[in-house]
């Protein structure tokens, strides 16, 4: 089956988004699919406002449309709400093609955070672009409830998946390459910005270490504003693997997120997690086993009790999550409607 994703998420982005969309496409191209994404990559593009590291096409309206025809999809999935998803999705409807969707940003809330617009105003823009697909997926049940419930129609579960044989536990010994850290350490990984609420992390009075994995618009002013913080920017393969499995807890402070990939890489890893009870922690750590990490309010009292966390218990409960099961149910979800319809 011909398979056409369209994301204005792609690399060289770094996210939870491309990895999502990377081993989904890996997973099915295994299984004799034939799959294509479509990205910015193949466009001219502009960076986003305050935000240079993402870059977006710029009017791909008939340059998308010849690749789309010249692919000639069983099956169309839109990932993201820009500018190649707006021109997939006007494509599609001006053909009667079916099509499905996916909703992986709370931009509403980022948009707020950044802008102080309305977050009702940019819901009612989005359930706008995913009604008039034949589904939407989504990777928690949490996050279908709440949509559902905010007027989005036939919203699916779309699980989320784990490299089990990259990210692996080792013994925290407080090194990171070839830096001795003082220990407890903390960790985040991820994009250093405004919507991921890093102050509520870098701000808590705790023992050891903090570290900081990632890149993004407010790194050089959170550094200069924790300059006991350690910022040493991305890490990718077998540095990054070693950054999750050398620390002792992986906080994340975010309250946005609709998963968190780096949630099932820190548990793969053997290293528990501390982070407050919404979406995302809260369902990756749903029927968890004890000792595998620490949801509160207080995101102090979460690291503190993180800290008797069970390694072991972690592992085996990111052994639940594989990218294959994700490939499935990505699958499942699928309209196949036929070459070319």
């Amino acid at each position: 089956m011909c398979i056409l994703i369209v994301s204005d998420a792609w690399h060289p982005q770094v996210n939870g988004v491309v990895r999502t969309l990377s081993m989904v496409a890996e997973e099915l191209n295994s299984l004799g699919h034939s799959v294509e994404v479509i990205g910015p990559d193949r466009f001219r593009t502009f960076a986003l406002p305050t935000y240079a590291s993402i870059r977006v096409a710029v009017l791909p309206g008939r340059r998308l449309t010849a690749m789309i025809e010249a692919f000639r999809p069983d099956a169309l999935h839109i990932a993201t709400e820009g500018p190649l998803g707006l021109a997939a999705r006007r494509w599609a409807l001006r053909r009667g093609m079916a099509f499905t969707t996916s909703f992986h940003t709370r931009f509403p809330e980022y948009l707020h955070a950044r802008t102080r617009l309305p977050p009702a105003w940019a819901y009612a823009w989005l359930r706008w672009f995913h009604n008039a697909g034949s589904a939407m997926m989504v990777a928690t049940g949490s996050l279908r409830r709440e949509l559902t419930a905010r007027g989005f129609r036939n919203v699916r579960d779309w699980t989320r998946g784990v490299d089990l044989a990259r990210f692996r536990p080792s013994e925290p010994n407080g090194m990171h390459g070839d830096q001795a850290y003082p220990r407890p350490v903390f960790l985040y990984v991820g994009r250093v910005a405004v919507e991921k609420n890093l102050g509520a992390f870098l701000s808590l009075d705790l023992p050891g270490t903090k570290l900081i994995v990632g890149d993004g618009p407010q790194r050089h002013m959170l550094a200069r504003s924790y300059p006991g913080v350690h910022f040493v920017g991305e890490r990718h393969g077998a540095a990054l693997a070693r950054s999750y499995a050398e620390a002792d807890v992986f906080v994340f402070p975010s309250l946005t997120d609709t998963f968190g990939l780096v949630l099932l890489e820190s548990l793969a890893s053997g290293t528990p997690i501390a982070a407050h009870p919404v979406t995302g922690p809260a369902d990756v750590l749903e029927n968890a086993p004890a000792g595998v990490g620490a949801l509160d309010h207080d995101l102090r009292a979460a690291a503190l009790r993180a800290l008797n966390g069970n390694r072991a218990a972690c592992r085996a409960h990111a052994e639940r999550f594989s990218w294959r099961a994700c490939a499935d149910a990505f699958l499942a979800n699928l309209v196949i409607v036929g070459p070319g319809s």
